[in-house]
């Protein structure tokens, strides 16, 4: 079983403005959002060995995720463990590789996310990481 969730998307920005979207909790409040939510708070340490802690706000719900940065390279590179508390789904630890490649200007980003433990997890976070993506796409244009 194939459990790895592998997304590519040119973005229209510098690689140096869309790694800070990823690093600076002021910019990713505004585009790592659930689709039907909004952010409940974002904390960042973007340095090997930092932590991150994100808040997803669905209705009077709360879900929070946090991880840490095994690898900062910026602007071209982050490797981070993630966990979340969505209760619909048991997922665990599992590994987030975000690559930003310079394209003449805009940015091609490349997003894996592995360790998925189920189908069912691969789907939940590849349908996440789409949302979230053209979220991201949309702030930068």
């Amino acid at each position: 079983m194939n459990t790895t969730v592998h997304l590519r998307r040119l973005l229209p920005a510098p690689r140096e403005e869309v790694f800070r979207a990823w690093t600076d909790p002021e910019r990713l409040r505004q585009w790592f959002t659930p689709m039907f939510g909004s952010s409940a708070g974002a904390e960042i340490d973007p340095r090997v060995g930092g932590r991150f802690r994100f808040g997803m706000k669905l209705g009077p719900l709360v879900r929070h995720f946090s991880g840490t940065y095994l690898e900062v390279e910026p602007p071209e590179r982050l490797v981070f463990t993630w966990e979340g508390d969505w209760r619909a789904i048991d997922v665990g630890e599992t590994l987030v590789t975000v690559e930003f490649h310079d394209r003449g200007g805009e940015t091609e980003l490349v997003l894996t996310h592995e360790r998925q433990p189920s189908r069912r997890a691969k789907a939940f976070h590849s349908f996440g990481w789409h949302d979230t993506l053209r979220k991201l796409e949309r702030l930068l244009t």
